[in-house]
């Protein structure tokens, strides 16, 4: 044991003096020389300039000068890496030692030295000692090979180390074992493709049997590497239970949970009706209600793995909920980790004594721990619907104690019950409406609002209470002002001649006087519905809820399965992935368990008759007829619909469900020329052609078009390049980029999705509002494996044009909404005009000449485009590759002039000429639609000139 005195040296002459001291012949003082080198070490002095005098004492027999020396060297060879290769003889000449101990020691050390240059030194002592003759020497050997793997890789590949490595398996030590598979666990995890650790039956029953006989911290290594095995059939999986199982008598926490992560995983394969499964379910109960019994701390990390293990199996623990019951003298940590098991756990049998506890502690001390009580109750009477009543009755007693925040928790979760069970608990409004003026926080405020709103026709002054609201709106939270907005618009509803006024004025107050844009949203909403169709309004804002589900906090399936496969670890304390935590997370691997089907036992295919492989797509949102932005507001995700004829084109309908359309637009004083003739030209395409396209022709230009050719090969279709159409930000972590091509024939929306988030993504929908152009998509969106953190997927959502049409501002505006297993995500976008221009665009001459004599010159649009490089041939190839096709061209003066033809989806046909002036950089183009696009060719021109713009640059 080192003296205190070793750490206050403090001489000026100090190191000159060690230096002497170390080069003493006397061994003694040479020992405690060192040991004053590694005091100062210590306490963080610079001793590197005594390293070749430390070095050399490492020629000795003494073990405890060995350590010392060896114990400087690991801290001083990286900044002294030229002086350290002195060592290596040494270390050599170590690990050929007679005293096993010293062998060890010097294996020890070359893997702590963190220096490239000598590494290559140390191969053949390391080789030495990996088939050393004593177990002590071998084990340590092992685990300095996943060290040196971490410095040089490559090197420890082309040695042979990891084949010895895996020889070592099979071991006849049990500690050779366990540190062979530590080893080759930390080398795969950096290489999770490397296939190292290559298990099979054979192995297991090796590591099996090592099991039994090797430390605490050995069997935890092996536990987690069978931890990753695949058992072939239930009965393998069966026998791997049966010999892991005694592992859960472990006095080593650690060991227990390493037991239970690898039973929780195997018994997934196993039968349920099996006899075993059920005796397996009785023996993982103690093991966990020991854990209990240690400190908080240890406490706390039991319970949150038993959080993840109730979730999954709550039949494992459904017998031990006194166990849970909080201890007066438990950390607050502690108690609400118990307090949410307690729910988790809570059936009909145990409601009685459940609901007694919970009452208990909402009498309380400590006001989380009491919030936390009073929701528990609320909890409890979602999830058990036979304690409904008592559990009401509970709330009610709390309540009368005038305990504020009891009162307001109370209130915020009556609210979730009427919203469990419509009109069965209505009765104890009045008692709620009695405390309204104690109600300070927002979410209590806004949960006594919504029950106004809900059952205003059951509150005799419901006017009155919600007008006492409204007299200091623009201080209230935003949460509270949402929902006395729709709580007012609700009760104009049930009595509209006596609230005319109110709703006004709070239709005012959240349009004109508000800067929150949701506030303002959804009050320009609630007036266009209210000023349109009265009766739609009805419809929407008084439509019958779903109920909320028993269990709103539960973690997502994906995430619980991956978080099981990790009990035992900082995952499961955290309740998020690795990937989430662990910094350069490289070799992180997603777990799942085994027998589970990835989405397939929590989403069912919509069409069960669909070719095996696609079942298993997430469900597309595909747009219906008649439907606007009812399917973008709501989750109802309804089958794909690909086939069929087009809708037919109607002018904008002034109902309620024009949300996006010139209404609103009127509402605020402006006007996008909703005219019944708006359609014109879309929908289904013409079905014959104007009698000008079939017109006999003569005379006139007749002579342009013996000028004509020029007509090379299409360079490609223009597609423009990705943008982020969706950031993260704005998308709890989804980001979207994306673009536009058309290829082959078929429009494409290409985007890349990226989870920037921490959990999993899946269960990706798709779905657009009505457009321009009909655009829908003609397939679900195929996202086929679950979004990882920190991961990027390309995805190919196919197109068609047969979708319900309306004009939008800009013309080619999308508006998108996108649909995961976290939310629903809403973006817009602009699609390039040249991607609706199809393939058969191209006019035959003679109808070309007849149609352009017939066009009106007030269709005609000229357009500059400037900066552009190309000579006329090269400008046709580029365009007929965007299907704009050069019907003819011809020469005037030294300027080329091409006429072009293309046809839209809708079968509108354009037309354009383009002048081409040599050694001029600007050209002209003038574009002529047949049909005036939607009635606004001027803005339809300048579309399309623009995009001839883009398409040539």
């Amino acid at each position: 044991m080192m003296n205190d005195s070793l750490f206050s040296l403090v001489c000026a002459g100090e190191i000159f003096e060690l230096k002497a001291e170390l080069n003493s012949d006397k061994k003694e003082k040479k020992k405690e020389a060192v040991k004053k080198v590694i005091a100062s070490m210590t306490v963080g002095k610079d001793v590197s300039a005594l390293f070749p005098d430390v070095v050399n004492c490492m020629q000795t027999d003494n073990l405890e000068l060995k350590k010392l020396v060896y114990l400087y060297l690991m801290n001083y060879a990286k900044s002294q890496p030229d002086m350290a290769i002195m060592a290596v003889n040494t270390f050599v000449k170590d690990c050929e030692d007679p005293n096993p101990l010293i062998r060890a020691l010097a294996v020890r050390t070359m893997g702590c030295i963190r220096v490239d240059k000598i590494t290559e030194y140390l191969c053949e002592p390391l080789r030495k000692c990996l088939k050393d003759e004593d177990p002590y020497v071998r084990k340590t050997a092992a685990v300095c090979v996943a060290k040196l793997h971490d410095i040089n890789a490559q090197l420890v590949e082309d040695q042979g180390f990891l084949d010895t490595l895996k020889d070592l398996i099979s071991d006849s030590n049990p500690m050779v074992v366990a540190n062979a598979v530590a080893a080759l666990s930390e080398i795969a995890e950096s290489h999770p493709n490397s296939n190292l650790l290559d298990l099979n039956p054979q192995t297991i029953n090796k590591l099996l049997t090592a099991l039994n006989e090797c430390t605490e911290w050995g069997q935890i290594f092996i536990l987690d590497c069978l931890a990753n095995y695949t058992p072939r059939d239930d009965r393998e999986s069966q026998s791997i239970c049966e010999r892991v199982t005694p592992r859960l008598s472990h006095a080593n926490s650690a060991v227990v949970l390493s037991a239970v992560k690898v039973l929780m995983k195997f018994m997934e394969m196993l039968p349920k009706d099996l006899d075993y499964y059920g005796t397996l379910l009785k023996k993982l109960a103690p093991p966990l209600v020991t854990l209990l019994s240690a400190e908080p701390e240890l406490q706390y990390v039991a319970l949150r793995n038993i959080n993840l293990i109730v979730q999954r199996r709550p039949e494992i623990l459904k017998h031990e909920m006194k166990v849970f019951f909080v201890k007066y003298n438990d950390p607050i940590y502690v108690k609400l980790e118990k307090l949410d098991i307690m729910i988790r756990l809570a059936s009909q049998a145990n409601i009685a004594q459940v609901l007694a506890e919970l009452k208990e502690y909402a009498t309380e001390v400590d006001v989380d721990f009491v919030r936390k009580a009073v929701r528990a109750i609320g909890r409890c009477a979602i999830k058990v619907e036979q304690s409904a009543e008592r559990c009401v009755s509970t709330l009610l007693d709390l309540i009368q104690t005038k305990v504020n925040y009891v009162v307001q928790e109370a209130i915020v979760v009556i609210k979730d019950i009427f919203r469990k069970y419509p009109n069965k608990y209505e009765s104890v409004i009045a008692t709620l409406c009695e405390n309204l003026d104690s109600l300070d926080e927002p979410e209590a405020r806004a949960a006594m609002i919504w029950i106004v709103g809900e059952y205003a026709e059951r509150i005799d002054n419901a006017d009155e209470l919600l007008e006492s609201f409204l007299e200091g709106f623009h201080d209230e939270s935003t949460q509270v002002q949402l929902q006395l907005l729709t709580a007012i618009v609700k009760l104009f509803l049930k009595k509209p001649t006596e609230t005319q006024e109110l709703v006004q004025q709070v239709l005012s107050l959240a349009t004109q006087d508000s800067d929150n844009p949701d506030l303002r949203d959804r009050g320009y909403i609630y007036w266009r519905l209210l000023s349109t169709d009265p009766v739609a309004a009805k419809e929407v804002v008084l439509a019958e809820k779903p109920l909320i589900s028993e269990e709103t906090d539960l973690i997502e399936p994906t995430l619980l399965e991956e978080l099981i496969c990790h009990i035992g670890t900082l995952a499961s304390v955290y309740h998020k992935p690795p990937s989430a935590f662990v910094e350069g997370s490289r070799g992180v691997q997603h777990k799942r368990l085994p027998g589970s089907a990835g989405s397939g036992e929590s989403v069912e295919s919509p069409d069960t008759g669909s070719a095996a492989g696609v079942s298993e797509a997430p469900p597309a949102v595909i747009p219906s007829q008649g439907d606007l932005l009812g399917d973008l507001l709501n989750l109802d995700l309804t089958p794909p619909t690909t086939t069929g004829p087009p809708p037919p084109s109607s002018g904008m309908q002034m109902g309620a469900m024009d949300l996006l359309g010139g209404g609103l637009d009127s509402l605020l004083g402006g006007d996008l020329g909703g005219s019944p003739a708006m359609g014109a030209g879309f929908g289904a395409p013409p079905a014959a052609m104007p009698a000008s396209f079939t017109a006999p022709v003569s005379g006139g230009l007749d002579d342009l078009f013996d000028l004509g050719g020029g007509v090379g090969m299409p360079m490609g279709a223009y597609s423009p390049p990705k943008t982020v159409w969706l950031p993260a930000m704005k998308a709890k972590g989804l980001e979207i980029s994306g673009t536009f091509a058309r290829r082959a024939g078929v429009i494409q929306m290409e985007m890349t999705l990226t989870n920037k988030a921490m959990s999993v993504m899946t269960d990706f929908a798709i779905q657009f509002n009505r457009n321009s152009f009909g655009l829908a998509p003609a397939g679900p969106l195929q996202v086929l494996t679950p979004l990882s953190p920190n991961q990027s997927i390309e995805v190919t959502l196919p197109l068609n044009t047969v979708g319900p049409v309306m004009k939008m501002e800009p013309l080619n505006n999308l508006q998108v909404a996108v649909k995961n297993n976290i939310d629903v995500f809403y973006f817009s976008c602009q699609y390039p005009i040249s991607m609706l221009f199809v393939e058969d665009g191209k006019m035959e001459r003679q109808v070309f000449l007849a149609t352009w004599k017939d066009i009106p010159n007030d269709n005609e649009s000229q357009f500059q485009i400037k900066d552009c490089h190309l000579n006329s041939d090269a400008a046709s190839n580029k365009l007929q590759g965007s299907n704009i096709f050069t019907i003819a061209k011809r020469t005037v003066e030294g300027q080329d002039m091409l006429y072009q033809s293309m046809k839209l989806t809708n079968g509108i046909w354009v037309l354009a000429e383009l002048r081409v002036q040599a050694g001029n950089p600007n050209y002209t183009v003038s574009t002529e639609p047949i049909y005036p696009i939607m009635n606004i060719s001027q803005e339809s021109n300048g579309s399309l000139n623009q995009t001839i713009n883009t398409v040539l640059h």
